[in-house]
């Protein structure tokens, strides 16, 4: 088996572990993000309950 053949291999082995990884990472920092920005949307989107509403019930028989 030839040793220098053998290393190259090894290192693009590596190198795609590495690369698998760093797309991954971005991956998840890009949802992760993209959750944040959606809950911080929903927060400021929703208006605050009428303060009155549903307290009372009109009824006519």
């Amino acid at each position: 088996m030839d040793i220098a053949a053998l290393s190259t291999q090894l290192a693009q082995v590596n190198l795609m572990q590495n690369v698998s990884l760093a797309v991954t990472n971005m991956a998840m920092d890009a949802q992760q993000q993209m959750s944040t920005d959606l809950v911080e949307s929903l927060e400021t989107s929703v208006p605050a309950p009428h303060p009155t509403l549903g307290q009372t019930i009109d009824i006519s028989v």
